[in-house]
């Protein structure tokens, strides 16, 4: 009886048909990048002040200039560090009403009163939902939820299709996740109301972290277990690489309705895409369904230009994980601290990354030039992690990376405005570390786990990198209020904690993944096992290759 791996083995374990595969499910994580960051141009604030029209008539009659007219209508205030006009209140002038000159030293301008006419724009040429239904003042915490709820859809969409992709198979989950997208993006982008704008964030959210998960299982079911590891980290690169087109499309698209269209086009495309990929042959196989897996590993052998043995039989080498539950996680010592420390690191990371990412929105700069460049800087990260993780490890290189983020973050925070591209590139460098840190969490989460809980606890230790993604928006946007780089000093202690709490893990380079509770706890009596196995089959190896010897003499 053979298992699939062996099938692959012969079939191809990276050939023509996954690189191909590879190549088009990469193209999920390019939008992916506009739904998680695209707020940065879609919910842009620009500056704002109280409305008066009749004011304005009195600015056209006297020859005021904007600024003046602003002075006149607004009591300066020290708002995130800075003095400036108020956005928020008014002198309580009554201007239909004054008969006096047009000299502004005549005018009692003493009481203020919030703003009751909405609010005059400084547009640049940009128009976003912000503006749109005056989202400033009183309402600006709506601005955080349109970034939360999308974030609450990707906790739902985790466990939700996490079943389903179980259930109905990966490539179903793949085409319901892009009609979803495709339908809540397209009526998102002509919704009438902030409302119905939140309920289908949440849809849209729902579904694109279902689409993402079920891709980035697929792939890693159909390639050969050498090449999982890099087949993950450049999935997740091309998430970077969309971060590269934001900017892009948003110096082209400046109305924040059409750019949401350009956001979800891609989806459309990628509805045709389910009758061009194969289903996972490992998931038909752990349904009883051994025919069909074999029929689609002949194709893929086919098309790798492959011959394949013929095998009757077919059997799965995973653990049995029915009877996992959820206190495993935490029952035993090692588990629980395992279970803690990849909690908060996947907390942390979503928080500061899209935190950082959000505050290029806020810092008043050219937003187009600051995203791109931050942006770039996430390449790298990639190569990064290809190029250390096999030959230093995990533990070292993924501290390294929090610990980096964090003190550029702090750095960052106390570097002055006139320092500029001093402050961006220490910021960038934070950009760096976070993505490295993230990306890291990601792979080092499963070895970290045994294999009969293994889905289960990158499941649930996840969960908290979207629970992160709601608190984000609200931490940066109303700590930013108080002060500008006060959400910084918070995004550096945090990454400080969880790149010291990552060395209390184990190295995991070079060391079998484990396949039950008791090699996490008593991981010496796994390393034994695994050498003991060495030796025993260096003699066999040995009187092999003497027998092979003497047959050819």
């Amino acid at each position: 009886m053979a298992t699939f791996d062996d099938l692959l083995e012969q079939a191809g374990a990276f050939g023509h048909c996954q690189k191909r595969v590879f190549a088009m499910l990469c193209l999920l994580s390019l939008p992916l990048s506009g739904v998680y960051v695209g707020i940065v141009f879609q919910g842009f604030t620009p500056d704002h002040w109280c409305r008066d029209p009749a004011l304005a008539e009195r600015r056209q009659a006297c020859g005021w200039s904007q600024a003046e007219a602003r002075r006149l209508m607004a009591p300066i205030v020290n708002s995130s560090g800075s003095v400036q006009p108020s956005s928020c209140e008014r002198y309580e002038v009554d201007w239909n009403k004054t008969t006096l000159s047009c000299d502004p030293l005549q005018l009692n301008l003493s009481k203020t009163a919030p703003c009751k006419d909405g609010w005059e724009y400084e547009y640049e040429g940009r128009k976003s939902f912000v503006t749109e239904f005056n989202l400033v003042c009183s309402d600006a915490w709506y601005v955080d939820m349109y970034q939360s709820t999308v974030n609450v859809g990707f906790l739902a969409g985790s466990f939700a299709f996490g079943f389903f992709a179980d259930r109905f198979g990966r490539n179903m989950s793949f085409l319901v996740s892009n009609i979803l997208n495709a339908v809540a993006g397209m009526v998102l982008a002509f919704a009438p109301n902030f409302i119905s704008i939140l309920v289908l964030r949440a849809l849209l959210g729902f579904g694109v972290k279902g689409g993402w998960m079920s891709t980035y299982v697929l792939l890693t079911e159909i390639v050969g277990v050498e090449y999982r590891r890099t087949v993950g980290i450049l999935y997740q690169m091309l998430f970077s690489i969309g971060n590269l087109v934001i900017p892009l499309l948003a110096f082209y698209i400046t109305d924040w309705r059409w750019l949401q269209v350009a956001f979800t086009a891609p989806y459309i495309l990628f509805i045709s895409f389910y009758w061009f990929i194969p289903e996972s042959p490992r998931w038909l196989i752990s349904r009883n369904n051994s025919a069909k897996a074999l029929e689609i590993t002949q194709a893929i052998a086919k098309e790798n230009k492959r011959n394949l043995t013929h095998f009757e039989t077919l059997t799965d080498v995973e653990g049995d994980c029915s009877s996992a539950s959820l206190m495993d996680l935490f029952r035993t010592p090692n588990m629980r601290k395992h279970t803690l420390i990849l909690m908060f690191n996947w907390f942390t990371t979503a928080v500061v990354y899209q935190g950082l990412i959000m505050r290029l929105g806020i810092t008043g700069g050219n937003i187009y030039i600051d995203f791109l460049i931050s942006g770039l800087v996430e390449i790298p990260a990639a190569l990064f992690i290809l190029f250390t993780i096999e030959r230093i490890g995990r533990r070292i290189p993924f501290a390294s990376a929090n610990i980096v983020a964090g003190a550029a973050c702090l750095i960052t925070a106390f570097i002055p405005d006139s320092m500029f591209w001093f402050k961006m590139v220490v910021a960038c460098i934070g950009r760096l570390g976070i993505t490295v840190a993230f990306e890291m969490v990601v792979f080092v989460n499963t070895e970290l786990y045994p294999t009969i809980i293994r889905n289960l606890g990158v499941a649930v230790c996840s969960t908290l990198c979207d629970i992160g993604g709601i608190v984000s928006p609200f931490l940066l946007y109303r700590l930013a209020a108080i002060w500008l780089e006060l959400p910084l000093i918070i995004f550096g202690v945090v990454a400080f904690i969880a790149g010291g709490l990552v060395l209390l893990l184990p190295e995991t380079k070079g060391v079998p993944l484990p396949d039950t509770i008791e090699d996490i706890e008593f991981p010496n009596k796994k390393k034994k096992n695994v050498m003991e196995n060495q030796q025993l089959k260096k003699p066999l190896n040995s009187d092999l290759t003497n027998n092979k010897d003497t047959t050819t003499v």
